[in-house]
């Protein structure tokens, strides 16, 4: 198997490969123009497979990347920059064995390790769900409502790849004879289950996080009221003072006790009745 590495899609090479293979001026777009979707085109005896790894930088941010392959019946062409450390780890492994294999065994290896690095991200964010579940419950603040969304985002970025690639190895599992051996089918069967498993897993996560943010609402939304129970029966304990205070300051004749030497005592005093009446009421009444 002769295998060509292009680390650089705008290098020369490509174009003397491609004129020699009979290459598609679109695969070779393709190719040139980063951040393609996931796909498998049939070409003229070879085939044009555009993978998707992913992985997640310091900031926790999930970066995908392009990793390009051309396939025929005894040569693989790799476009491929900096792509993660799965990536950099199979090829390596693949340079040591590129005499053992067949061009769709490479293929083959290239993408279920690179399926296989969707599981971490994953697992990553199950902690990261958990995490949110609690502090939804115990501390609902603002910065978790944003971590809500950037999560979901995330998780709509890696649904939409994870589609595209269970595209591409349906499509694989299509194609019979010819470049691609029968005897992986079983395994392009097993890539496919690998990819639906963790789309079922995805959509699992999203729905937590749905549920996440109802529980985040209706923290805020308690956290609210209980807020507003208290400043109204503040209010309402204070009402009857301030109904006392207001009578014995207006200036009329008239009002019991008035001219009193013991007055302040006796509206201080029920000032204080009234109030301790009030919130034995609201007591009884289980109010507070």
């Amino acid at each position: 198997m002769y295998w060509y590495e292009i680390r650089d899609p705008q290098d020369a090479e490509l174009d003397r490969l491609a004129e020699r293979y009979r290459l598609h001026p679109l695969h070779i777009e393709d190719c040139r123009h980063r951040h393609q979707a996931a796909k498998l085109e049939e070409g003229d005896a070879y085939l044009f497979v555009v993978l998707k790894p992913l992985e997640m930088d310091k900031s926790g941010d999930l970066v995908s990347s392009d990793v390009d392959v051309f396939i025929g019946n005894d040569w693989v062409i790799t476009v491929v920059e900096d792509g993660p450390e799965a990536v950099r780890k199979t090829m390596e492994k693949l340079r040591d064995q590129r005499n053992e294999l067949r061009p769709d065994q490479f293929l083959y290896r290239l993408m279920d390790a690179i399926v296989d690095a969707y599981v971490p991200i994953l697992d990553h964010y199950n902690d990261d769900i958990d995490e949110i579940e609690d502090m939804v419950l115990e501390h609902p603040e603002p910065s978790t409502l944003e971590r809500i969304f950037d999560l979901k985002r995330h998780l709509m970025l890696f649904r939409r790849i994870c589609t595209n690639m269970r595209d591409v190895s349906n499509h694989l599992q299509r194609i019979s004879g010819g470049l691609l051996s029968a005897d992986l089918g079983p395994f392009w069967r097993d890539i496919y289950d690998h990819l639906a498993r963790n789309l079922d897993t995805v959509e699992t996560q999203r729905d937590l996080l749905t549920n996440a943010m109802d529980i985040y609402l209706s923290s805020v939304a308690n956290r609210t009221n209980q807020v507003m129970k208290v400043l109204t029966i503040l209010s309402t304990v204070a009402l009857p003072a301030v109904i006392i205070s207001g009578i014995y300051g207006m200036n009329v004749k008239g009002i019991p006790w008035l001219d009193s030497a013991h007055g302040f005592e006796i509206v201080m005093g029920l000032m204080a009745g009234s109030t301790i009446v009030l919130l034995l009421l609201f007591r009884i009444l289980h109010w507070i």
